[in-house]
Protein backbone atom coordinates (compact mmCIF):
# COMPACT_ATOMS: atom_id res chain seq x y z
CA UNK A 1 0.00 0.00 0.00
CA UNK A 2 1.57 3.37 -0.82
CA UNK A 3 1.74 5.95 1.82
CA UNK A 4 -0.53 8.80 1.07
CA UNK A 5 -0.48 12.67 1.60
CA UNK A 6 -1.64 15.71 2.72
CA UNK A 7 -1.37 18.85 1.54
CA UNK A 8 -2.09 22.96 1.04
CA UNK A 9 -3.88 24.71 -1.78
CA UNK A 10 -5.72 27.35 -2.64
CA UNK A 11 -8.06 28.83 -5.20
CA UNK A 12 -6.40 31.97 -6.08
CA UNK A 13 -6.25 32.64 -9.69
CA UNK A 14 -3.36 33.78 -11.57
CA UNK A 15 -3.81 37.01 -12.97
CA UNK A 16 -1.49 36.60 -16.13
CA UNK A 17 -2.77 32.69 -17.13
CA UNK A 18 -6.29 33.27 -15.27
CA UNK A 19 -5.76 29.59 -13.64
CA UNK A 20 -5.83 28.38 -10.08
CA UNK A 21 -2.43 28.69 -8.12
CA UNK A 22 -3.15 25.57 -6.67
CA UNK A 23 -0.41 24.00 -4.30
CA UNK A 24 1.76 26.92 -5.92
CA UNK A 25 0.31 29.71 -4.65
CA UNK A 26 2.65 32.68 -3.06
CA UNK A 27 0.64 33.00 -0.14
CA UNK A 28 0.86 29.75 1.05
CA UNK A 29 4.44 30.19 1.94
CA UNK A 30 3.49 33.72 3.98
CA UNK A 31 0.12 32.65 5.76
CA UNK A 32 -0.34 28.81 7.27
CA UNK A 33 -4.24 30.15 7.51
CA UNK A 34 -4.14 30.82 3.92
CA UNK A 35 -5.78 28.26 1.82
CA UNK A 36 -7.32 24.35 2.80
CA UNK A 37 -5.96 21.32 3.48
CA UNK A 38 -6.55 18.16 1.23
CA UNK A 39 -6.16 14.37 1.43
CA UNK A 40 -4.66 12.13 -1.05
CA UNK A 41 -4.65 8.00 -0.90
CA UNK A 42 -3.94 5.38 -3.61
CA UNK A 43 -6.75 2.63 -3.99
CA UNK A 44 -6.97 -0.60 -5.54
CA UNK A 45 -7.20 -0.64 -9.17
CA UNK A 46 -11.01 -0.92 -10.57
CA UNK A 47 -11.96 -4.33 -11.88
CA UNK A 48 -10.90 -3.20 -15.57
CA UNK A 49 -7.89 -1.71 -14.24
CA UNK A 50 -8.20 1.71 -13.83
CA UNK A 51 -6.36 3.79 -11.34
CA UNK A 52 -8.40 4.91 -8.21
CA UNK A 53 -7.54 7.64 -5.42
CA UNK A 54 -9.46 9.16 -2.82
CA UNK A 55 -9.03 13.00 -2.90
CA UNK A 56 -10.59 14.60 0.07
CA UNK A 57 -9.83 18.70 0.69
CA UNK A 58 -11.62 21.04 2.71
CA UNK A 59 -9.90 20.33 5.92
CA UNK A 60 -8.81 23.78 8.59
CA UNK A 61 -5.54 22.06 9.68
CA UNK A 62 -2.91 19.41 8.92
CA UNK A 63 -4.20 18.31 12.14
CA UNK A 64 -7.43 17.54 10.63
CA UNK A 65 -6.20 16.54 7.47
CA UNK A 66 -3.84 13.75 8.95
CA UNK A 67 -6.81 12.35 10.97
CA UNK A 68 -8.60 11.77 7.83
CA UNK A 69 -5.19 9.94 6.06
CA UNK A 70 -4.91 7.90 8.98
CA UNK A 71 -8.80 6.96 9.06
CA UNK A 72 -8.19 6.13 5.30
CA UNK A 73 -4.90 4.17 6.06
CA UNK A 74 -5.76 1.70 8.51
CA UNK A 75 -9.46 1.05 6.66
CA UNK A 76 -6.82 -0.13 3.95
CA UNK A 77 -4.38 -2.04 6.15
CA UNK A 78 -7.31 -4.37 7.28
CA UNK A 79 -7.37 -7.21 4.60
CA UNK A 80 -4.71 -9.59 4.92
CA UNK A 81 -2.08 -8.96 1.70
CA UNK A 82 -3.84 -11.98 -0.29
CA UNK A 83 -7.24 -11.02 -0.52
CA UNK A 84 -7.67 -9.36 -3.40
CA UNK A 85 -11.44 -9.56 -2.83
CA UNK A 86 -11.73 -7.48 0.56
CA UNK A 87 -8.96 -4.83 -1.05
CA UNK A 88 -11.10 -4.64 -3.88
CA UNK A 89 -14.38 -3.96 -1.80
CA UNK A 90 -12.52 -1.61 0.52
CA UNK A 91 -11.43 0.75 -2.41
CA UNK A 92 -15.18 0.59 -3.92
CA UNK A 93 -16.59 1.57 -0.22
CA UNK A 94 -14.43 4.61 0.18
CA UNK A 95 -15.02 5.71 -3.72
CA UNK A 96 -18.53 5.71 -2.81
CA UNK A 97 -17.85 7.62 0.33
CA UNK A 98 -16.49 10.11 -2.17
CA UNK A 99 -19.17 9.99 -4.29
CA UNK A 100 -22.15 10.33 -1.47
CA UNK A 101 -19.70 12.69 0.22
CA UNK A 102 -20.16 10.39 3.72
CA UNK A 103 -17.50 9.82 6.52
CA UNK A 104 -15.42 7.17 6.31
CA UNK A 105 -16.81 4.25 7.08
CA UNK A 106 -16.18 2.75 10.89
CA UNK A 107 -13.34 1.08 11.16
CA UNK A 108 -14.57 -1.85 14.08
CA UNK A 109 -17.91 -2.38 11.30
CA UNK A 110 -15.53 -3.17 8.19
CA UNK A 111 -13.25 -5.24 10.08
CA UNK A 112 -16.20 -7.55 11.53
CA UNK A 113 -17.74 -7.65 8.11
CA UNK A 114 -14.37 -8.50 6.24
CA UNK A 115 -13.67 -11.05 8.95
CA UNK A 116 -17.42 -12.51 8.18
CA UNK A 117 -16.90 -12.51 4.40
CA UNK A 118 -19.73 -9.84 4.33
CA UNK A 119 -20.28 -7.29 1.62
CA UNK A 120 -19.20 -3.90 3.03
CA UNK A 121 -22.13 -1.87 1.50
CA UNK A 122 -23.61 -0.84 4.60
CA UNK A 123 -26.09 0.92 2.54
CA UNK A 124 -29.22 -1.48 2.55
CA UNK A 125 -32.44 0.03 2.90
CA UNK A 126 -35.46 -1.63 4.78
CA UNK A 127 -37.12 -2.34 2.17
CA UNK A 128 -34.45 -4.09 0.08
CA UNK A 129 -33.48 -6.16 3.35
CA UNK A 130 -37.45 -7.00 3.75
CA UNK A 131 -37.11 -8.18 -0.38
CA UNK A 132 -34.33 -10.40 0.30
CA UNK A 133 -36.03 -11.69 3.32
CA UNK A 134 -39.44 -12.52 1.96
CA UNK A 135 -38.01 -14.25 -1.21
CA UNK A 136 -36.16 -16.63 1.49
CA UNK A 137 -39.03 -17.72 3.34
CA UNK A 138 -39.63 -20.52 0.71
CA UNK A 139 -40.92 -22.87 3.06
CA UNK A 140 -44.22 -20.93 4.16
CA UNK A 141 -47.47 -21.86 3.24
CA UNK A 142 -48.73 -19.91 0.83
CA UNK A 143 -51.16 -18.10 3.05
CA UNK A 144 -48.33 -17.41 5.63
CA UNK A 145 -46.41 -16.16 2.70
CA UNK A 146 -48.99 -13.62 1.51
CA UNK A 147 -49.82 -12.23 4.87
CA UNK A 148 -46.24 -11.58 5.25
CA UNK A 149 -46.40 -9.77 1.84
CA UNK A 150 -49.45 -7.73 2.20
CA UNK A 151 -47.83 -6.33 5.93
CA UNK A 152 -44.77 -5.76 3.82
CA UNK A 153 -46.10 -3.92 1.02
CA UNK A 154 -48.89 -2.05 2.64
CA UNK A 155 -47.37 -0.86 5.99
CA UNK A 156 -43.25 -1.64 6.04
CA UNK A 157 -42.64 -0.84 3.08
CA UNK A 158 -44.54 2.91 2.81
CA UNK A 159 -43.06 3.89 5.97
CA UNK A 160 -39.43 3.09 6.73
CA UNK A 161 -38.22 1.53 3.65
CA UNK A 162 -36.36 4.45 2.31
CA UNK A 163 -34.25 4.04 6.14
CA UNK A 164 -30.88 2.22 6.15
CA UNK A 165 -31.53 -1.34 7.87
CA UNK A 166 -28.48 -0.15 10.41
CA UNK A 167 -30.01 3.07 10.96
CA UNK A 168 -33.78 1.67 12.07
CA UNK A 169 -34.39 2.81 15.15
CA UNK A 170 -37.31 1.93 17.76
CA UNK A 171 -38.59 5.80 17.44
CA UNK A 172 -38.39 4.90 13.40
CA UNK A 173 -41.27 2.17 14.24
CA UNK A 174 -43.17 3.81 17.17
CA UNK A 175 -43.66 6.46 14.74
CA UNK A 176 -44.94 3.98 11.57
CA UNK A 177 -47.49 2.73 13.97
CA UNK A 178 -48.45 6.18 15.87
CA UNK A 179 -49.05 7.29 11.70
CA UNK A 180 -51.12 4.02 10.60
CA UNK A 181 -53.67 5.18 14.19
CA UNK A 182 -53.86 8.88 12.78
CA UNK A 183 -54.80 7.07 9.46
CA UNK A 184 -57.25 4.88 10.92
CA UNK A 185 -58.99 8.24 12.34
CA UNK A 186 -59.03 9.63 8.77
CA UNK A 187 -59.89 6.63 7.24
CA UNK A 188 -63.25 6.34 9.41
CA UNK A 189 -64.17 9.75 9.14
CA UNK A 190 -64.11 9.23 5.62
CA UNK A 191 -66.25 6.47 5.76
CA UNK A 192 -68.77 8.24 7.82
CA UNK A 193 -68.70 10.78 5.08
CA UNK A 194 -69.48 8.73 2.55
CA UNK A 195 -71.80 6.44 3.81
CA UNK A 196 -74.05 9.55 5.21
CA UNK A 197 -73.68 10.54 1.34
CA UNK A 198 -74.96 7.10 0.29
CA UNK A 199 -78.02 6.92 2.64
CA UNK A 200 -79.11 10.48 1.56
CA UNK A 201 -78.68 9.58 -2.00
CA UNK A 202 -80.90 6.12 -1.42
CA UNK A 203 -83.23 8.33 0.30
CA UNK A 204 -83.91 10.67 -2.31
CA UNK A 205 -86.65 9.90 -4.62
CA UNK A 206 -86.05 10.02 -8.70
CA UNK A 207 -89.50 11.28 -10.13
CA UNK A 208 -89.18 15.56 -9.68
CA UNK A 209 -86.65 17.69 -11.35
CA UNK A 210 -85.45 19.28 -8.32
CA UNK A 211 -84.83 15.42 -7.26
CA UNK A 212 -83.06 14.69 -9.87
CA UNK A 213 -80.62 17.21 -9.35
CA UNK A 214 -79.98 16.71 -6.04
CA UNK A 215 -78.92 12.72 -7.37
CA UNK A 216 -76.67 13.99 -9.96
CA UNK A 217 -75.38 16.39 -7.19
CA UNK A 218 -74.89 13.56 -4.58
CA UNK A 219 -73.33 10.87 -7.28
CA UNK A 220 -70.74 13.41 -8.12
CA UNK A 221 -69.75 13.75 -4.43
CA UNK A 222 -69.48 10.19 -4.45
CA UNK A 223 -67.05 10.19 -7.22
CA UNK A 224 -64.98 12.47 -5.19
CA UNK A 225 -64.77 10.94 -2.27
CA UNK A 226 -62.32 8.12 -1.24
CA UNK A 227 -63.97 4.22 -1.61
CA UNK A 228 -64.62 2.54 1.71
CA UNK A 229 -61.58 1.62 3.14
CA UNK A 230 -60.89 -0.62 5.90
CA UNK A 231 -58.78 0.63 9.17
CA UNK A 232 -55.89 -1.06 10.43
CA UNK A 233 -57.17 -2.28 13.52
CA UNK A 234 -55.37 -3.07 16.82
CA UNK A 235 -55.11 -6.58 16.66
CA UNK A 236 -53.62 -6.21 12.92
CA UNK A 237 -50.70 -3.58 14.38
CA UNK A 238 -49.03 -6.60 16.70
CA UNK A 239 -48.85 -9.13 13.58
CA UNK A 240 -47.33 -6.16 11.07
CA UNK A 241 -44.69 -5.52 14.36
CA UNK A 242 -44.28 -9.61 14.33
CA UNK A 243 -43.07 -9.34 10.49
CA UNK A 244 -40.48 -6.57 11.21
CA UNK A 245 -39.56 -8.07 13.81
CA UNK A 246 -38.85 -11.61 12.05
CA UNK A 247 -36.99 -9.93 9.56
CA UNK A 248 -34.81 -8.07 11.53
CA UNK A 249 -34.09 -11.26 13.68
CA UNK A 250 -32.77 -12.96 10.54
CA UNK A 251 -30.29 -9.43 9.42
CA UNK A 252 -29.16 -9.65 12.85
CA UNK A 253 -28.25 -13.26 12.73
CA UNK A 254 -26.68 -12.98 9.25
CA UNK A 255 -24.82 -10.01 10.83
CA UNK A 256 -26.33 -7.57 8.82
CA UNK A 257 -27.38 -4.93 11.57
CA UNK A 258 -26.26 -4.26 15.22
CA UNK A 259 -27.61 -6.68 17.42
CA UNK A 260 -30.29 -5.05 18.56
CA UNK A 261 -33.86 -5.16 17.64
CA UNK A 262 -35.91 -1.93 17.61
CA UNK A 263 -39.35 -4.09 16.66
CA UNK A 264 -39.00 -5.48 19.96
CA UNK A 265 -39.06 -2.63 22.18
CA UNK A 266 -42.13 -1.06 20.23
CA UNK A 267 -45.25 -0.62 22.73
CA UNK A 268 -48.67 -0.55 20.83
CA UNK A 269 -52.21 0.28 21.91
CA UNK A 270 -53.67 -2.75 23.35
CA UNK A 271 -56.47 -4.73 21.29
CA UNK A 272 -59.53 -6.60 22.24
CA UNK A 273 -60.06 -9.77 21.41
CA UNK A 274 -63.50 -10.66 20.70
CA UNK A 275 -65.31 -13.00 23.28
CA UNK A 276 -67.49 -15.86 22.29
CA UNK A 277 -70.93 -15.67 23.27
CA UNK A 278 -74.10 -17.51 23.98
CA UNK A 279 -77.42 -16.79 21.82
CA UNK A 280 -79.39 -15.88 24.97
CA UNK A 281 -83.05 -15.23 24.92
CA UNK A 282 -82.07 -11.67 26.04
CA UNK A 283 -79.31 -11.15 23.48
CA UNK A 284 -81.71 -12.73 20.89
CA UNK A 285 -84.52 -9.84 21.72
CA UNK A 286 -82.10 -7.24 21.43
CA UNK A 287 -80.68 -8.48 18.14
CA UNK A 288 -84.06 -8.29 16.82
CA UNK A 289 -84.67 -5.16 17.97
CA UNK A 290 -81.74 -3.26 16.96
CA UNK A 291 -80.01 -5.85 14.52
CA UNK A 292 -76.74 -5.65 16.01
CA UNK A 293 -74.93 -8.69 17.24
CA UNK A 294 -73.42 -8.62 20.78
CA UNK A 295 -70.47 -9.83 19.78
CA UNK A 296 -68.68 -11.34 16.19
CA UNK A 297 -68.36 -14.53 17.81
CA UNK A 298 -71.46 -16.17 18.32
CA UNK A 299 -72.31 -19.53 19.90
CA UNK A 300 -76.10 -21.33 19.56
CA UNK A 301 -77.12 -23.03 22.46
CA UNK A 302 -77.32 -27.03 22.55
CA UNK A 303 -81.15 -26.46 21.86
CA UNK A 304 -80.52 -23.80 18.90
CA UNK A 305 -77.73 -26.41 17.53
CA UNK A 306 -80.30 -29.36 17.41
CA UNK A 307 -83.00 -27.19 15.33
CA UNK A 308 -80.38 -26.24 12.49
CA UNK A 309 -79.43 -30.21 12.65
CA UNK A 310 -83.12 -31.08 12.75
CA UNK A 311 -83.66 -28.22 9.89
CA UNK A 312 -80.88 -29.58 7.39
CA UNK A 313 -81.29 -33.77 8.36
CA UNK A 314 -82.30 -34.06 4.43
CA UNK A 315 -79.60 -31.96 2.96
CA UNK A 316 -76.70 -33.47 0.99
CA UNK A 317 -73.72 -31.87 3.42
CA UNK A 318 -75.75 -32.28 6.48
CA UNK A 319 -72.82 -34.56 7.78
CA UNK A 320 -70.73 -31.89 6.74
CA UNK A 321 -71.90 -29.26 9.29
CA UNK A 322 -72.65 -31.88 11.99
CA UNK A 323 -69.26 -32.79 11.99
CA UNK A 324 -67.76 -29.28 12.22
CA UNK A 325 -71.01 -28.74 15.24
CA UNK A 326 -69.81 -31.95 17.26
CA UNK A 327 -66.03 -32.48 16.76
CA UNK A 328 -65.18 -28.43 16.02
CA UNK A 329 -63.18 -28.70 12.69
CA UNK A 330 -62.25 -25.79 10.64
CA UNK A 331 -63.88 -25.24 7.07
CA UNK A 332 -60.88 -25.52 4.94
CA UNK A 333 -60.02 -28.75 6.84
CA UNK A 334 -63.20 -30.15 6.84
CA UNK A 335 -63.56 -30.00 2.75
CA UNK A 336 -60.39 -31.23 2.61
CA UNK A 337 -61.18 -34.98 5.03
CA UNK A 338 -59.87 -37.79 2.83
CA UNK A 339 -60.77 -41.25 2.84
CA UNK A 340 -57.88 -42.30 2.92
CA UNK A 341 -57.33 -40.80 6.99
CA UNK A 342 -60.42 -42.71 8.05
CA UNK A 343 -59.50 -45.15 10.65
CA UNK A 344 -62.78 -47.25 10.40
CA UNK A 345 -61.77 -49.90 12.88
CA UNK A 346 -60.72 -46.85 15.48
CA UNK A 347 -63.65 -45.30 14.44
CA UNK A 348 -61.76 -42.41 13.87
CA UNK A 349 -60.76 -39.94 11.04
CA UNK A 350 -57.51 -37.77 10.98
CA UNK A 351 -56.89 -33.98 9.86
CA UNK A 352 -54.09 -34.38 7.79
CA UNK A 353 -54.63 -31.71 4.90
CA UNK A 354 -56.89 -28.93 4.63
CA UNK A 355 -58.40 -26.61 1.48
CA UNK A 356 -57.08 -22.91 1.72
CA UNK A 357 -59.13 -20.08 -0.36
CA UNK A 358 -56.81 -17.48 -1.87
CA UNK A 359 -59.37 -14.88 -3.30
CA UNK A 360 -61.78 -17.36 -4.95
CA UNK A 361 -58.95 -20.13 -6.35
CA UNK A 362 -58.55 -23.19 -3.34
CA UNK A 363 -55.49 -25.03 -3.12
CA UNK A 364 -54.49 -28.12 -1.18
CA UNK A 365 -52.40 -27.26 1.92
CA UNK A 366 -51.57 -28.32 5.65
CA UNK A 367 -53.30 -27.88 8.46
CA UNK A 368 -53.27 -24.20 9.89
CA UNK A 369 -50.31 -25.20 12.29
CA UNK A 370 -48.76 -28.40 13.75
CA UNK A 371 -50.95 -29.07 16.25
CA UNK A 372 -53.59 -29.07 13.41
CA UNK A 373 -52.55 -32.86 12.16
CA UNK A 374 -54.80 -34.64 14.62
CA UNK A 375 -56.93 -37.51 14.89
CA UNK A 376 -60.84 -37.35 15.81
CA UNK A 377 -62.63 -39.40 17.38
CA UNK A 378 -66.28 -40.73 16.17
CA UNK A 379 -69.42 -41.29 17.53
CA UNK A 380 -71.56 -44.11 16.46
CA UNK A 381 -74.02 -42.40 14.86
CA UNK A 382 -71.32 -40.08 12.84
CA UNK A 383 -69.37 -43.23 11.90
CA UNK A 384 -72.67 -44.71 10.77
CA UNK A 385 -73.39 -41.76 8.60
CA UNK A 386 -69.99 -41.92 7.04
CA UNK A 387 -70.28 -45.24 5.66
CA UNK A 388 -74.05 -44.30 4.20
CA UNK A 389 -71.65 -41.04 2.85
CA UNK A 390 -69.56 -43.63 0.95
CA UNK A 391 -72.37 -45.29 -0.54
CA UNK A 392 -73.62 -42.18 -1.86
CA UNK A 393 -70.28 -41.41 -3.48
CA UNK A 394 -70.50 -45.00 -4.65
CA UNK A 395 -73.75 -44.74 -5.96
CA UNK A 396 -72.75 -41.14 -7.95
CA UNK A 397 -69.41 -42.45 -9.29
CA UNK A 398 -71.55 -44.83 -11.49
CA UNK A 399 -74.17 -42.09 -12.26
CA UNK A 400 -71.47 -40.05 -13.69
CA UNK A 401 -69.29 -42.41 -15.50
CA UNK A 402 -66.32 -41.19 -17.10
CA UNK A 403 -67.57 -37.39 -16.04
CA UNK A 404 -66.44 -38.44 -12.32
CA UNK A 405 -64.04 -36.96 -10.47
CA UNK A 406 -61.91 -38.85 -7.97
CA UNK A 407 -60.66 -36.57 -5.04
CA UNK A 408 -60.38 -38.70 -3.11
CA UNK A 409 -62.26 -36.77 -0.33
CA UNK A 410 -65.21 -37.46 2.02
CA UNK A 411 -67.35 -34.46 0.71
CA UNK A 412 -67.75 -33.42 -2.53
CA UNK A 413 -69.73 -32.41 -5.02
CA UNK A 414 -72.02 -34.56 -7.36
CA UNK A 415 -69.44 -35.68 -10.04
CA UNK A 416 -66.85 -35.96 -7.34
CA UNK A 417 -65.35 -32.51 -7.51
CA UNK A 418 -64.23 -30.85 -4.30
CA UNK A 419 -66.28 -28.50 -2.83
CA UNK A 420 -65.49 -24.83 -2.33
CA UNK A 421 -64.87 -23.53 1.39
CA UNK A 422 -66.63 -20.01 0.56
CA UNK A 423 -69.28 -21.39 -1.41
CA UNK A 424 -70.03 -23.58 2.17
CA UNK A 425 -70.43 -20.84 4.01
CA UNK A 426 -72.81 -18.72 1.80
CA UNK A 427 -75.04 -22.03 1.53
CA UNK A 428 -74.72 -21.92 5.59
CA UNK A 429 -75.76 -18.73 5.89
CA UNK A 430 -78.50 -19.15 3.74
CA UNK A 431 -79.68 -22.09 5.83
CA UNK A 432 -79.50 -20.33 8.77
CA UNK A 433 -81.93 -17.55 7.56
CA UNK A 434 -83.81 -20.13 6.58
CA UNK A 435 -84.12 -22.26 9.82
CA UNK A 436 -85.05 -19.03 11.58
CA UNK A 437 -82.14 -18.68 13.92
CA UNK A 438 -80.06 -16.87 15.37
CA UNK A 439 -77.19 -15.78 13.09
CA UNK A 440 -73.62 -17.40 13.12
CA UNK A 441 -71.00 -17.81 10.84
CA UNK A 442 -69.33 -21.29 9.71
CA UNK A 443 -66.52 -20.42 11.76
CA UNK A 444 -68.61 -19.91 14.88
CA UNK A 445 -69.94 -23.59 14.55
CA UNK A 446 -66.66 -24.46 15.25
CA UNK A 447 -67.06 -22.64 18.54
CA UNK A 448 -70.62 -24.67 19.50
CA UNK A 449 -68.45 -28.02 19.02
CA UNK A 450 -66.31 -25.95 22.02
CA UNK A 451 -68.94 -24.93 23.82
CA UNK A 452 -71.06 -28.66 23.65
CA UNK A 453 -67.21 -30.38 25.23
CA UNK A 454 -67.27 -27.81 28.14
CA UNK A 455 -70.99 -28.28 28.75
CA UNK A 456 -70.70 -31.74 28.45
CA UNK A 457 -67.36 -31.86 31.06
CA UNK A 458 -64.83 -32.41 28.65
CA UNK A 459 -61.39 -31.76 30.14
CA UNK A 460 -60.22 -28.42 28.50
CA UNK A 461 -57.10 -30.44 27.81
CA UNK A 462 -59.18 -32.96 25.74
CA UNK A 463 -60.70 -29.63 24.54
CA UNK A 464 -57.80 -28.29 22.91
CA UNK A 465 -56.71 -31.09 21.28
CA UNK A 466 -59.82 -31.98 19.77
CA UNK A 467 -60.09 -28.07 18.05
CA UNK A 468 -56.27 -27.83 17.42
CA UNK A 469 -55.11 -25.46 19.62
CA UNK A 470 -51.36 -25.40 19.99
CA UNK A 471 -52.26 -24.28 23.94
CA UNK A 472 -55.07 -24.64 26.55
CA UNK A 473 -54.70 -20.97 27.06
CA UNK A 474 -55.79 -20.17 23.38
CA UNK A 475 -59.07 -22.46 24.10
CA UNK A 476 -59.02 -20.45 27.71
CA UNK A 477 -59.08 -16.98 25.96
CA UNK A 478 -61.54 -17.55 23.35
CA UNK A 479 -64.30 -19.09 25.52
CA UNK A 480 -63.87 -17.77 28.69
CA UNK A 481 -67.48 -15.79 28.80
CA UNK A 482 -68.72 -19.43 27.53
CA UNK A 483 -66.44 -20.89 30.54
CA UNK A 484 -68.13 -18.07 33.11
CA UNK A 485 -71.76 -18.95 31.50
CA UNK A 486 -71.42 -23.01 32.78
CA UNK A 487 -69.80 -22.10 36.13
CA UNK A 488 -72.48 -20.02 36.93
CA UNK A 489 -74.92 -22.61 35.56
CA UNK A 490 -72.90 -25.18 37.28
CA UNK A 491 -73.27 -23.25 40.79
CA UNK A 492 -77.31 -23.30 40.38
CA UNK A 493 -77.21 -26.62 40.03
CA UNK A 494 -75.38 -27.70 42.85
CA UNK A 495 -77.77 -25.50 44.97
CA UNK A 496 -80.96 -27.21 43.33
CA UNK A 497 -79.23 -30.55 45.05
CA UNK A 498 -79.79 -29.41 48.67
CA UNK A 499 -83.58 -29.18 49.60
CA UNK A 500 -84.15 -26.89 52.44
CA UNK A 501 -87.32 -24.50 53.44
CA UNK A 502 -86.96 -21.25 51.17
CA UNK A 503 -88.47 -18.05 52.21
CA UNK A 504 -89.56 -15.39 49.81
CA UNK A 505 -86.61 -12.39 49.76
CA UNK A 506 -89.69 -9.84 48.84
CA UNK A 507 -92.92 -10.33 49.48
CA UNK A 508 -96.44 -8.96 47.42
CA UNK A 509 -98.81 -6.38 49.60
CA UNK A 510 -101.88 -5.76 48.08
CA UNK A 511 -101.49 -3.16 46.00
CA UNK A 512 -99.27 -5.64 44.13
CA UNK A 513 -95.93 -3.43 45.21
CA UNK A 514 -92.86 -5.83 45.74
CA UNK A 515 -91.89 -5.55 49.85
CA UNK A 516 -88.87 -6.61 50.76
CA UNK A 517 -89.11 -9.23 53.70
CA UNK A 518 -87.53 -8.18 57.00
CA UNK A 519 -84.76 -10.02 58.33
CA UNK A 520 -84.67 -11.39 61.62
CA UNK A 521 -82.45 -9.12 64.06
CA UNK A 522 -79.87 -11.20 65.59
CA UNK A 523 -79.54 -11.09 69.52
CA UNK A 524 -75.73 -9.28 70.36
CA UNK A 525 -73.50 -12.03 71.70
CA UNK A 526 -73.68 -12.88 75.74
CA UNK A 527 -70.54 -11.18 77.60
CA UNK A 528 -68.42 -13.97 79.62
CA UNK A 529 -69.27 -14.31 83.12
CA UNK A 530 -65.78 -13.23 84.14
CA UNK A 531 -65.97 -9.62 82.42
CA UNK A 532 -69.25 -9.16 83.91
CA UNK A 533 -67.72 -9.75 87.30
CA UNK A 534 -64.75 -7.53 86.89
CA UNK A 535 -67.12 -4.44 85.67
CA UNK A 536 -69.20 -4.81 88.62
CA UNK A 537 -66.06 -4.34 91.32
CA UNK A 538 -64.93 -1.56 88.85
CA UNK A 539 -68.26 0.09 89.25
CA UNK A 540 -67.86 -0.43 93.34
Amino acid sequence: MKNGTISRRCRCVDPGTGKEYGAACPKLKSSRRHGVWTVFQELEPDQEGRRRRFRRGGFESSTKAQEELDKVRALLAIPEEDDAWAKLQLSDLLENCLKEKAPVPDYDEVRRRIATGQPLNTKITVAEWLDTWLDSRKRLSRGGWKRYDCDIRNHLKPHLGLLRLDKLRVHHVSKMFDDINERNIEVQEQNEQRRAVKAELDATPWKGAENRARRRWLKAQLDQMPPFRRPTGLNTQPHIRDTLRAAINVAIAQQEMPPFNPAAHVELLPGTKPKALVWTAERIARWKETGERPSPVMVWTPDQTADFLDFVAEHRFYLYYRTIAFRGTRRGETCGLRWEDRNKAAKAIAVATQLIQDGWDVYEGAPKTSSGVRWLALDDETDQLLDLQWERQQQEKLEWGDAWQDTGRVFTNEDGSIIHPGKMSDLFERLVEAAGLPPIRLHDLRHVAATLMLAAGVDIKVVSETLGHSDTRITRDTYQTVLDDLAKDAAEKVVQLVPHGRRPLAVVTDDGQLKPRRLPRLAPPKKPADTEVAQDEHSA
